[in-house]
C-alpha cells in the first residue's frame, strides 16, 4: 500500500510539472508585451523596454521558468502585472466565491441524482427509468453556456425572479449552481442506476431475497450500501473538477471567482495570474483525483489485491 501512495503521489508531482510547463510555454507564445499592456500605446519605447527588464520578461524562456518554480515553491507567486497586487492576495479574493459555487452545485448535484438513480434501478424499463435516462442524456450533452443563457433568458429576463449576474445575495448563486448541477446530475443519475442494477445481480441479494427478507430490506440495506461505493469516490473527483469546471460559468454570470480571473488575466497578458491560478486549480484537481484513488484502495480491497499481484 505505501509504494501505491508513493506512486500515486509522483505522479501527481509530475502532472503539476507538465502543466506548469505547458501554461507557461502557452503564455510566453500568446502575442502581447506586458510592458506595452501597462503603461499603454501612448509610453515611449525606453520606458517600456524598462518596465519588461523589472518584471524579467526580456530573460531566456528556461531561466524564467526555473525562477517561477524556485520562487513558487517559496510561497512567491510575484506581482500582477495589471493590479501590482500579489497574486497570493488576488488568489485569496477569488477562491471563496469558486469554492461556494462547486461545492452547492456538487451538493445539489448528488442530492437529486442519486435518489433518480435509486428510482430508476428499482423501477427498471418503467415511464420513470425511460424519462430520467432521456433526461439524463439531454443534460449530460447540452452546453453549459447555452444552459446558462436560457436560465438568465427564462428567469432573469422573461420571469424576473433571479437577478442575472453578481453576488450580491443567495439568490445570485441560484442560477450558476443549477447550470453546473444539472450536467453533473445527469452523470451521477445514471451512475447510480448502473451501480444498483449491478448489487442488484449479486449471489449474496439472491440468497437474501431467498431467506425472505423485504424487498425494501433487501434495497436500502444491503443494495444500497454497496452501490454507493464507486458514487462516494466519484464524488471526490467530481468536486475537484467542479473547480475548474467554473471557467465558463463565473464568466456568464459575473462571480468574482478563479475562472473569471484566469480569464480577465489572459486578456491582459498577466502572466504571473494566469499561471499561479491555473497550477493551483490544477493541483487541487489532481490531490482530489489521489484521494479518491486512495480511498478506494482503502475501501475495496479488489483493488489492493490486484495491484499487490502485479509487485509480486
Amino acid at each position: 500500500m505505501r509504494s501505491y501512495i508513493v506512486k500515486r503521489t509522483l505522479m501527481v508531482l509530475l502532472i503539476t510539472l507538465g502543466v506548469t510547463f505547458i501554461v507557461f510555454t502557452i503564455m510566453n507564445i500568446i502575442p502581447g508585451d506586458p510592458g506595452r499592456l501597462i503603461l499603454g500605446m501612448n509610453a515611449t519605447a525606453e520606458d517600456v523596454a524598462g518596465l519588461n527588464h523589472e518584471l524579467g520578461v526580456d530573460r531566456p524562456f528556461f531561466i524564467r521558468y526555473i525562477s517561477y518554480l524556485i520562487n513558487a515553491l517559496r510561497g512567491d507567486f510575484g506581482l500582477s502585472y495589471h493590479s501590482r497586487r500579489p497574486v497570493a492576495e488576488n488568489i485569496r479574493t477569488a477562491f471563496p466565491y469558486t469554492i461556494t459555487l462547486a461545492v452547492l452545485g456538487v451538493a445539489v448535484a448528488y442530492l437529486l441524482g442519486i435518489p433518480i438513480g435509486i428510482v430508476s434501478a428499482i423501477r427498471r424499463y418503467s415511464a420513470v427509468d425511460i424519462g430520467s435516462t432521456v433526461g439524463a442524456m439531454f443534460f449530460a450533452s447540452i452546453p453549459q453556456f447555452w444552459l446558462a443563457l436560457l436560465l438568465i433568458l427564462l428567469f432573469s429576463l422573461k420571469l424576473g425572479w433571479l437577478p442575472p449576474s453578481g453576488v450580491q445575495g443567495l439568490k445570485n448563486f441560484i442560477m450558476p449552481v443549477i447550470t453546473m448541477a444539472l450536467p453533473i446530475t445527469a452523470i451521477i443519475s445514471r451512475l447510480t442506476r448502473t451501480s444498483m442494477l449491478d448489487c442488484l445481480k449479486q449471489d449474496y441479494i439472491r440468497t437474501i431475497r431467498a431467506q425472505g427478507a423485504p424487498e425494501s430490506v433487501v434495497i436500502w440495506r444491503h443494495a444500497l450500501k454497496n452501490a454507493l461505493l464507486p458514487i462516494i469516490i466519484t464524488l471526490i473527483i467530481t468536486f475537484g473538477s467542479a473547480l475548474g469546471g467554473t471557467v465558463i460559468i463565473e464568466n456568464i454570470f459575473s462571480i468574482p471567482g478563479m475562472g473569471n480571473l484566469i480569464l480577465t488575466a489572459i486578456r491582459q497578458k498577466d502572466d504571473p495570474v494566469v499561471l499561479s491560478a491555473t497550477i493551483m486549480l490544477s493541483v487541487m484537481y489532481c490531490l482530489f483525483m489521489l484521494i479518491g484513488d486512495l480511498l478506494m484502495a482503502y475501501l475495496d480491497p479488489r483493488i489492493r489485491q490486484v495491484y499487490l499481484r502485479k509487485n509480486r
